[in-house]
C-alpha cells in the first residue's frame, strides 16, 4: 500500500516537472520554440543560413504569405490535374477538345500538394499549414478575395483551428485581406458584416500601425461612382482653369478628378468646388503638391456637399499637369460636361464621386488601408500603395517617399515580353527565370532563381514588409483565346497557374520540387529577419532511472509544437476523394541532451502519458553527427529505438548506404517515464573522441518509415517538424568545465 501511494505521488511529482519544463499552457503568450535555431538541409544540399551568416534578429521587419481559401469552392467537378494529363498526352495543349481537359473555365490543379487535393476548411491541413510557416518566420497570411468571393467557410475554419492551437500555446500566423483591386466595396462590407464588426478572431487580425491591415482601395468604397474615359491628357496652362459639371442628387464626401503629370513628379495644381457654375461662390478648396502621373487628386468635403449642382474647378498649376477628358463624348448639362475658363468646351472630364456611406465611413476609421497595386511593372504610383506581385526587379512600395514599406517577392510571373501574359506562354516567368530568361527545360532543376533573385532585390530594398506570393493557390481556370484575350493565349490556355514549372506555390508539393520552396522561403526570411544564436548545451549529470528531477537544470529546452500528431478525416476535392490519417499517437512537445565522459543522454517529452514500446516506429531517435548531408539517409548517420530489447535496453543502429537500412546494434540504456523517455548513447559508438562537438537530431512517433522526406509532414509527430532538426553544441565554454566537475 506504501508503496502504490509512493508511486503515485512521483507520478504526480514528475507531470508537474514535465509542465514546468515544457512550459506547457502556463502563459498567455505563444510558447517559443525557437524554430529560427533549427537546422535544415533541402533536397538540393541547401543549408539554411544561421546567425553566424544573417546576424541577430531585427525588430520592425515582417513577412506575410498569399494565401488562398477557395480550394474544393468550385463545385465537384475533377481534380484535373494539368501535370498528369500532360504526362499521358504531351500534346494536349492544342487539342481543347481533348478528353482528359475538364470542361472550359472549370479550375484546374497545376500539380498535387503534399497533402493531396484538399479542401481548404481541411482542419488537418490548415494546422500543418500554421506549423509550416510559423517554423519557417511567416507573420501573417494574405487571404486572395480579389474574385469578390470572401470564402467564411473557409476562413471561418482556419479561424476555429488557429485559436485552438494558440489556446495550446503556439504561434500561428494572423490574416488580412486582399480585396478587388478596383471594385472593393462589396467584398470589404461583406468582411466588415461577417467578421470585423463582430470581432470574431481578434488576435488573428494583423495590425499595421495600430489598426487592422486591409489591402483595398478606400477612394473606391461606398458606391463610388466614376464617370469618363481617359481617352486625351488635356494639359491646363497657367492663368487658366478646367472645370466640369457636377449635379448630385444625394450627400457626397468626396470628389476626385484623374490628373496626368507626363510622368513629372513635382507638379501642383489647386481642386476648387463652386455652386452652380464656374462663377458660383467657392465652397471649398485644397492643394495638392508632388502629383504622381496620372493619379487621382480626392477632394474631401466636410461637412459633405448636398445635394444641388456644382463645378469642380483645376487652377493654379506648377509644372506639367492636366485632367483626364474625352472630347468626343457628349454631356452638355449634366456631370462631367467639360470647362475651360468658365465655358463649356465638346466632351467629358473624367471624375469620381463618392456618395456618404455611415458604414463605410466607419469602416474607412477602422482599418489601416494600403491600396493593392495589381501592375507587374508600374510600380506604386502614390504612397499607401502595397505590391501582390512584379517582375525583377521590383519597386519599393511606401508610405513616405524614400522609405521602403513594402516590397512582393514572387515565386514565378505570368509575364511575358514585358506584357502581362499567361503561365502557358513559353516566355512566361517560370520559376526558373533569371537575368532575363526564362531557361529551357534542361535549365529547370526545382533550385528556384527566380525566387533567389527577387529575393536579392528585396533583400537590396529592405522594406518594413515582404509579401511572398504565394502559399497554396494550386488551380487556375482553364480559357481559351475566346474569354482571355491575353498575350500568349493559346488553344488551351491557363493564366495564373500551369505546371510545375509556371507555377508559383510554395507549399510543398508531391513529388516534383518537393519542399524546395519551403526552405528558400525560410532563408530568405532569416536573412531578412535575422535570427538567434543557436544555444551551447549546458549539461548536468545523468542517471537513467525513469526519473526527471535531474534534467531540470540541463539547458537549452529543445521545444516542438503542441497539438500536432497527425489526425485526419476529411473530404478531398471533388466526389470521390476521402483523406484519412490515424498514425497521430505521442505528441512530443521537448527534448534534452547532456553529456558526460562516457555517455551522451537524451531526454524526450511528451504532453501525454507517454504510450508503452510498441513496435519498430515507436519514439524513433535520428542522429547526424558529421553534419553531412550527403552521408546517411538524410544526413542522419544513426537511428535509435527501432529495436528495443526490453524495459531498459534498446539499440542504436548505423545507417547503411544511405538508404533507409540500418544495421551495426550497438545495446543503450533507456528508461520510459510517464510523461518522457531517456536513453544514454555511448560517445564511442558515435565517434565522439574529443570536445567540442556537435550533434543534429530528431526524434519521431509513429512514422510509417517509408525512407521518404515527406514521412516526417505527414505521419505521426516529428520533433522539431519536418526537415528541420535540433542542434545540440556540446563541451563549448561553460559547458567543458562542467563535464569534468
Amino acid at each position: 500500500m506504501k508503496r502504490q501511494r509512493i508511486k503515485k505521488s512521483w507520478h504526480a511529482v514528475a507531470t508537474s516537472i514535465f509542465l514546468t519544463m515544457a512550459g506547457y499552457g502556463l502563459a498567455d503568450e505563444p510558447r517559443d520554440i525557437a524554430s529560427d535555431t533549427w537546422v535544415a538541409t533541402d533536397a538540393i544540399g541547401r543549408t539554411l543560413p544561421l546567425a553566424e551568416e544573417v546576424g541577430p534578429p531585427r525588430a520592425g521587419k515582417f513577412v506575410g504569405a498569399f494565401y488562398f481559401l477557395w480550394l474544393g469552392e468550385s463545385g465537384e467537378e475533377g481534380p484535373f490535374d494539368i501535370s498528369r494529363i500532360l504526362a499521358q498526352d504531351a500534346t494536349a495543349l492544342g487539342k481543347p477538345k481533348s478528353p482528359p481537359w475538364g470542361p472550359m473555365l472549370a479550375p484546374h490543379h497545376w500539380g498535387e500538394s503534399i497533402f493531396g487535393y484538399y479542401r481548404t476548411n481541411d482542419e488537418s491541413v490548415l494546422r500543418k499549414h500554421a506549423q509550416m510557416l510559423s517554423d519557417a518566420g511567416v507573420d501573417m497570411i494574405v487571404f486572395d478575395v480579389t474574385n469578390q468571393v470572401t470564402y467564411p467557410r473557409s476562413w471561418k475554419a482556419l479561424g476555429r483551428v488557429f485559436e485552438q492551437m494558440k489556446r495550446e500555446g503556439n504561434r500561428v500566423p494572423q490574416f488580412a485581406f486582399l480585396c478587388p483591386f478596383w471594385e472593393p466595396g462589396k467584398v470589404v462590407r461583406e468582411l466588415w458584416d461577417d467578421l470585423y464588426s463582430r470581432d470574431l478572431h481578434q488576435d488573428l487580425w494583423f495590425r499595421w500601425e495600430g489598426k487592422p491591415l486591409i489591402l483595398a482601395d478606400p477612394d473606391r468604397l461606398g458606391g463610388l461612382l466614376e464617370q469618363g474615359r481617359r481617352a486625351l491628357p488635356v494639359r491646363l496652362e497657367p492663368g487658366h482653369t478646367l472645370g466640369l459639371t457636377l449635379t448630385i442628387d444625394r450627400p457626397v464626401r468626396a470628389v476626385a478628378a484623374a490628373t496626368p503629370t507626363w510622368e513629372h513628379r513635382d507638379s501642383a495644381v489647386t481642386l476648387s468646388v463652386r455652386k452652380g457654375d464656374a462663377r458660383g461662390e467657392r465652397v471649398t478648396s485644397r492643394r495638392f503638391d508632388a502629383i504622381e502621373d496620372n493619379a487621382w487628386l480626392r477632394l474631401e468635403l466636410n461637412p459633405p456637399l448636398p445635394p444641388g449642382t456644382y463645378q469642380l474647378e483645376m487652377s493654379d498649376p506648377r509644372g506639367p499637369v492636366g485632367w483626364w477628358s474625352d472630347p468626343k463624348s457628349r454631356k452638355a448639362g449634366k456631370s462631367g460636361e467639360a470647362f475651360s475658363d468658365g465655358a463649356a468646351v465638346a466632351g467629358t472630364r473624367t471624375f469620381r464621386v463618392e456618395p456618404v456611406d455611415d458604414q463605410f465611413d466607419r469602416i474607412r476609421e477602422f482599418f489601416t488601408f494600403r491600396k493593392p497595386q495589381p501592375d507587374y511593372f508600374a510600380g506604386p504610383t502614390g504612397p499607401r500603395q502595397w505590391s501582390w506581385l512584379e517582375v525583377h526587379p521590383q519597386h519599393a512600395f511606401y508610405r513616405e517617399p524614400g522609405v521602403a514599406e513594402e516590397v512582393a517577392v514572387g515565386v514565378a510571373q505570368n509575364a511575358a515580353d514585358g506584357k502581362l501574359s499567361v503561365f502557358t506562354h513559353p516566355r512566361a516567368h517560370g520559376r526558373s527565370f533569371h537575368d532575363g530568361r526564362e531557361p529551357g527545360p534542361e535549365g529547370r532543376d526545382g533550385s528556384g532563381r527566380n525566387f533567389a533573385e527577387q529575393w536579392r532585390r528585396a533583400l537590396q530594398l529592405d522594406p518594413a514588409f515582404i509579401f511572398v506570393t504565394n502559399w497554396n493557390e494550386w488551380i487556375a481556370g482553364r480559357f481559351s483565346p475566346a474569354n482571355m484575350p491575353l498575350h500568349g493565349t493559346g488553344p488551351v490556355t491557363f493564366v495564373d497557374e500551369f505546371d510545375a514549372e509556371f507555377s508559383r506555390d510554395v507549399e510543398p508539393m508531391k513529388g516534383g520540387h518537393g519542399d524546395n520552396y519551403l526552405y528558400q522561403m525560410a532563408a530568405g526570411i532569416r536573412r531578412f529577419k535575422g535570427v538567434r544564436p543557436i544555444p551551447r548545451v549546458e549539461p548536468r549529470p545523468i542517471a537513467i532511472d525513469g526519473r526527471l528531477d535531474d534534467w531540470t537544470e540541463v539547458r537549452p529546452e529543445f521545444r516542438d509544437t503542441i497539438g500536432d500528431p497527425v489526425d485526419r478525416d476529411h473530404a478531398g476535392w471533388g466526389r470521390r476523394l476521402h483523406y484519412t490519417n490515424r498514425t497521430g499517437r505521442n505528441d512530443i512537445v521537448s527534448a534534452k541532451v547532456s553529456l558526460d565522459a562516457r555517455s551522451v543522454y537524451f531526454l524526450a517529452q511528451t504532453k501525454g502519458e507517454l504510450t508503452a514500446p510498441n513496435g519498430p516506429n515507436w519514439m524513433l531517435l535520428f542522429l547526424d553527427t558529421d553534419h553531412n548531408p550527403k552521408t546517411g539517409w538524410l544526413g542522419y548517420d544513426f537511428v535509435v529505438n527501432r529495436t528495443i530489447r526490453d524495459a531498459s535496453t534498446t539499440t542504436l543502429e548505423r545507417n547503411i548506404g544511405g538508404k533507409y537500412e540500418w544495421g551495426s546494434p550497438v545495446a543503450v540504456s533507456f528508461r520510459k517515464a510517464s510523461h518522457a523517455i531517456e536513453l544514454a548513447i555511448p560517445r564511442a559508438a558515435l565517434g565522439i573522441d574529443t570536445l567540442p562537438a556537435t550533434i543534429d537530431f530528431k526524434w519521431a512517433d509513429s512514422i510509417r518509415q517509408t525512407g521518404e522526406w515527406s514521412d516526417f509532414t505527414l505521419n505521426g509527430d516529428a520533433a522539431p517538424n519536418d526537415r528541420y532538426n535540433f542542434r545540440a553544441r556540446l563541451g563549448e565554454d561553460g559547458g567543458r568545465r562542467k563535464l569534468h566537475e
